[in-house]
């Protein structure tokens, strides 16, 4: 694998090419240079040795006019020939024939073929097409020594143009050859020096261009993992140069769009993740993409990963298609467990929106998440609170008015049914005004109109005067009393007027509920390293049943209700005695065992004289 993406890089491609290129133009001109000096060299070799037998067949022509009285040359001008012969062309390196008409050898060059004169030893086509007449006769042989040789034959004629003669001329081609051999091996090893030269120059050429592309490789890999400190060397005002300055000003735009990116995605990130409402995001596809860790708890499922919104929200067809038109829509959703984990009935209100995007349509959904099981509940408290009060009031009401009535039809003449009637008219009419005042009473403190006017109270002092106030009811079922302070709880920053509204509540309760002859105890403690003081009202009476202490503080609400009616109790007690201890900065709570006895517990700060507020 190395080795193929060694091969695959630019810088031996190019290499590469430089060489093959260099290869091809030395061969193409290697072919053209040596083909010309080898057919310069022969044309050369072929016009000296045919000068040579033109001049030799002048000189032979001499001789051979001046034949014997047979026909035959003259011995003596033979002799003159072969001496010419031998002693002129013999330093060409060529053998030379000359012959008569008839093919005799009648001169020659070479000492060792002297035996040929007289004989007709060269039957070389050449020769016969020379005795004929036919001149420039050339051709090239081999002999047996593998030689290359030229062969030249030229007629000899007298003045009449009559063959009287020919001369034959051959001469090896060897030195030629080698001349073309060393211009061949002068040529490859100048081709082989071209070709290293041009080697290193590619190199060198194709490390100046792939260098800076290496540089902005490794750039390009650092800013793929995220490393947008490194600079490509800008190395001139070339090509490259300029590409490795807008490669530069990428990656810093690419830097700063990022950060952008992540400081939105982290801004995104810390809105989602502590926004009081679920979100939840899906994709074209109804696929969960984003969501939120309130849109887990609201769902109650461990993630979203791999969800689809039909599912997770159990939606109709109809409702999918009415969000792929882009409506949005509003689901209230029933859940099984309340957020605190309170067994009953949780409610959510699931609001879709469909995202749009221009030139695409609907690109996904992004669905909010909201509890309202506490508006759900102060809405039903709201309505359950208005039918109580309207409750309470018709009551006395409907009996005033029956009452009113009856005196109107003739009961007023008789003295005692009237005095009756009047006095039951009297005590619905104080009944509602208990009511109406409590109704006031909670309300300013709700809205936080009932100013705290604290001061100093002696706590013990403050309980013997509750125990005083209910001392004709306590002999009247004879209840006995008990008031308990610790030691060292001497005084409290409190409102005097208020809390003792919370103790006549708790302690007229405590009566109410308590069967003749049982005991009531009203103390005040303060646990070690606390700032609180705890004050409880503890009954030995008929208790509350288990189902309906979640409920006791409610307002309105009555384990027995004919019977607190008929009491006179109006519901409110427990309600407003909550809200004062609360405004106080307290907690108030019950604990109760079924024909046992309650225990109602309250908390208050224990301020010093700085901390008082008006």
């Amino acid at each position: 694998m190395k080795g193929k993406s060694f091969f695959r890089t630019i810088q031996v491609k190019l290499v590469i090419i430089y060489l093959l290129l260099i290869l091809v133009a030395m061969q193409l001109i290697g072919v053209y240079f040596i083909s010309t000096v080898k057919n310069s060299l022969i044309d050369s070799f072929t016009v000296n040795l045919k000068g040579q037998a033109d001049l030799l067949s002048q000189m032979a022509a001499q001789s051979l006019i001046k034949p014997d009285q047979e026909g035959d040359p003259a011995e003596s001008t033979t002799e003159d020939l072969s001496l010419v012969v031998r002693n002129l062309f013999s330093i060409s390196g060529a053998e030379v024939q000359v012959l008569d008409s008839t093919g005799r050898v009648i001169a020659t060059s070479l000492q060792g073929h002297q035996s040929y004169i007289g004989n007709k030893k060269n039957k070389s086509l050449a020769v016969s097409r020379a005795l004929q007449n036919i001149p420039d006769n050339e051709e090239e042989i081999i002999d047996e020594d593998n030689v290359r040789k030229k062969v030249i034959a030229q007629p000899v004629t007298d003045k009449s143009n009559k063959v009287i003669g020919a001369v034959y001329v051959v001469a090896s081609m060897s030195e030629l050859y080698n001349t073309v051999n060393r211009v061949n091996q002068i040529f490859f090893s100048g081709t082989l020096i071209a070709l290293g030269l041009t080697g290193v120059l590619g190199i060198l050429l194709a490390h100046t261009i792939t260098s800076p592309i290496q540089g902005l490789t490794r750039q390009a890999e650092a800013v793929a993992e995220g490393k947008f400190d490194l600079q490509v060397p800008v190395l001139g005002e070339d090509e490259i140069g300029r590409l490795s300055m807008a490669f530069n000003d990428m990656t810093k735009r690419l830097k700063e769009a990022l950060s952008v990116n992540e400081e939105e995605n982290e801004k995104l990130a810390s809105i989602l993740s502590n926004m009081s409402d679920g979100v939840v995001a899906a994709d074209e596809n109804g696929k969960i993409i984003v969501w939120n860790r309130r849109a887990l708890e609201l769902l109650d499922v461990r993630t979203c990963e791999g969800c689809e919104l039909s599912e997770l929200f159990e939606l109709s067809e109809q409702q999918l298609e009415e969000l792929r038109k882009g409506r949005g829509q509003t689901l209230h959703i029933r859940r099984g467990e309340e957020e605190h984990g309170d067994s009953g009935t949780g409610y959510m209100r699931a609001t879709f929106t469909p995202i749009h995007r221009r030139d695409k349509g609907i690109t996904g959904t992004i669905a909010v998440l909201q509890d309202v099981t506490e508006q759900e509940k102060l809405e039903q408290s709201r309505r359950q609170f208005v039918a109580n009060v309207s409750h309470e009031l018709r009551t006395p009401l409907t009996t005033i008015k029956s009452y009113a009535e009856a005196l109107d039809d003739g009961a007023l003449e008789e003295r005692d049914l009237s005095e009756r009637f009047v006095g039951v008219i009297r005590n619905e009419t104080e009944r509602m005004i208990r009511l109406v005042t409590d109704l006031l009473h909670l309300s300013r403190l709700d809205s936080n109109q009932a100013p705290l006017r604290r001061r100093q109270t002696n706590v013990h002092e403050m309980l013997d005067e509750v125990a005083d106030r209910f001392s004709f009811q306590l002999r009247q079922k004879s209840i006995k009393a008990t008031v308990r302070v610790d030691r060292g709880l001497e005084s409290a920053w409190l409102d005097r007027d208020q809390i003792d509204q919370v103790l006549d509540n708790l302690f007229s309760n405590a009566i109410k509920y308590t069967l003749d002859g049982g005991t009531i105890e009203l103390t005040a403690k303060k646990p070690v390293d606390s700032e609180l003081m705890a004050i409880s009202v503890k009954d030995t009476g008929i208790g509350i049943p288990k189902k309906d202490l979640n409920r006791i503080f409610d307002r309105f609400y009555r384990v027995d209700k004919a019977r607190s009616r008929n009491m006179g109790g109006t519901g409110l007690g427990l309600s407003i005695a909550r809200e004062i201890v609360k405004a106080h900065g307290g907690t108030i709570s019950l604990s109760s065992e079924l024909n046992e006895g309650t225990t109602v517990t309250f908390t208050l700060p224990l301020l010093q004289e700085g901390g008082v507020s008006a």
